[in-house]
């Protein structure tokens, strides 16, 4: 059971709700929501004009609404930015990113009852799950679209996914046991104003891109024994006088990695192998996957700050009296980052296919051509290359920055968006290339290894080859790869 409290979920633990696990609203960040809602009450009870609480919304600020009208504007402003569309968004980042928006109003600044986290709460523990298109948010005033689709569930509308069937919201709520609410004042923008949606899609994408940190490590290892590299490169010395931390880490691994290796001893002499020194994707493994390791761990201070912050509009500061109209819905911060996350990744994925190469080119690798026992009659892995090609030439784009992009909103009162949810989406896509091409290398160098034997890799990889094996024989005719390459997709996830 997750508890939150608005100030310490993680990305662990937005992942294992994700995967299904329960939550529950801690008893501190109960009592600190029952007071600001006790504020909204009493606002509302003057008749006071506060923007969000009985005004319009953007554009339509200036608009004083009638306290008769105030259940209505709520309502409406969940149905009327249900605006989303395209394939929904997977049930795992529905699921994060209702625990999420959970944890936000937990905090205590939104002016929500607490029945209102407790129904989200619910919708988790009880399996409903809101479809939610997943194109539609511009990542400014927060994820509007997806978070509204969220909300009409939430009220009985909308539709949801529970027990694997795709069904009405009410139906599904009812099924649940679960009642809808009656929105109040301020609790329609509560729900809508957030970044939820892109840190809930960036938040997964990112654990998994640490993953691949990893394994590009192991599939980079394998690939330098397969080739008869060297690790001299990855000698302590030579990173202990540029100590980045993702660097230093990487070296480590690799000389974990390589360790006890028949192979290595075989080429040792300068005598049997004259080479001082192997080409970039091999010798600067350790600058390339450790800048983006660094990468990662800037994109995760970033997000884990984001999912425990108050990105409603207006904030409810209840012991200072004070409701304060602001921008903290604005996505830059998550959308930059998750740039920068999806350029490195897509360059991990670029020198893990270099790397493909050199084991399939025989004027590089020293191995029979594309890594058959028959070069000619048979094209061994030659189009498993390509399709590394393939990639590679989509995460190009994919890696372009849409935080770069900007165009005005709601009659150019949101003259700037982040663009945050799109930068999301396209990082979830490279890192699910990366793995495929992470998986393709993995592939090619056990095959390598093949022509090497009787000598035997490190224990560490001789483990991981038995693991490869277990799911890809080793190659000796032509056959459809594709499935192979799949299969190898989960182990990629789990080489750490």
């Amino acid at each position: 059971m997750i508890e939150i409290d608005g100030s310490s979920l993680t990305l662990e633990q937005t992942a294992a709700v994700a995967d299904g696990a329960e939550a529950r609203l801690a008893d501190g960040a109960r009592d600190r929501v029952i007071r600001a809602r006790k504020f909204i009450e009493e606002i509302v009870e003057r008749g006071e004009v506060v923007y969000g609480i009985n005004t319009g919304f953007g554009k339509l600020s200036d608009v004083t609404i009638p306290s008769e009208k105030l259940r209505e504007l709520q309502v409406n402003l969940v149905r009327s930015h249900a605006c989303g569309v395209g394939d929904p968004l997977p049930e795992r980042a529905v699921r994060a990113m209702v625990l999420q928006r959970a944890n936000v109003l937990a905090k205590g600044y939104s002016g929500c009852r607490p029945v209102v986290i407790e129904t989200l709460l619910e919708m988790l523990n009880r399996g409903v799950h809101p479809s939610i298109p997943s194109r539609g948010s511009v990542g400014a005033s927060g994820d509007l679209a997806p978070l509204a689709h969220l909300a009409l569930v939430v009220i009985g509308e909308g539709e949801a996914i529970y027990r694997a069937a795709r069904m009405a919201g009410a139906e599904a709520l009812n099924l649940a046991g679960i009642s809808p609410l009656e929105l109040e004042a301020k609790e329609g923008i509560a729900l809508l104003n957030g970044t939820q949606a892109m840190t809930a899609v960036g938040g997964l994408a990112l654990l998994g891109a640490e993953r691949l940190a990893d394994a590009a490590d192991v599939t980079g290892a394998m690939s330098l024994e397969a080739l008869k590299g060297t690790p001299v490169a990855f000698d302590y010395r030579i990173h202990a006088v540029r100590p980045h931390p993702g660097q230093m880490k990487s070296a480590r691994r690799l000389r974990e990695l390589i360790e006890g290796s028949e192979i290595r001893e075989s080429h040792r002499d300068h005598a049997v192998d004259p080479r001082v020194q192997d080409a970039y994707a091999l010798r600067c493994m350790p600058q390339v996957h450790g800048a983006v390791r660094d990468a990662l761990l800037h994109a995760r201070r970033i997000l884990e700050i984001e999912i425990n912050s108050a990105t409603d509009n207006p904030l409810i500061f209840a012991d200072a009296g004070e409701v304060l109209s602001g921008g903290n819905f604005h996505g830059e911060p998550i959308a930059l980052a998750l740039d920068y996350a999806a350029i490195a990744v897509a360059d991990l994925g670029t020198i893990s296919e270099r790397r493909v190469e050199r084991l399939v080119n025989p004027d590089l690798s020293g191995l029979p051509a594309f890594l058959t026992p028959d070069p000619g009659t048979s094209s061994g892995m030659m189009i498993a290359q390509v399709a590394a090609v393939s990639l590679i030439a989509e995460n190009n784009v994919l890696a372009h920055p849409a935080s770069v992009t900007n165009l005005p909103t709601s009659a150019n009162k949101e003259d700037h968006v982040s663009m945050g949810m799109t930068s999301a989406l396209k990082f979830a896509q490279v890192v699910r290339n990366v793995e495929m091409i992470l998986a393709i290398e993995l592939m090619c160098a056990a095959q390598g290894l093949e022509f090497l034997k009787p000598l035997k890799p490190g224990p560490r990889l001789a483990h991981v080859y038995s693991l490869v094996r277990e799911r890809v024989p080793a190659l000796e005719r032509d056959t459809p790869l594709s499935g192979y390459i799949e299969s190898l997709v989960p182990l990629i996830r789990e080489l750490v």
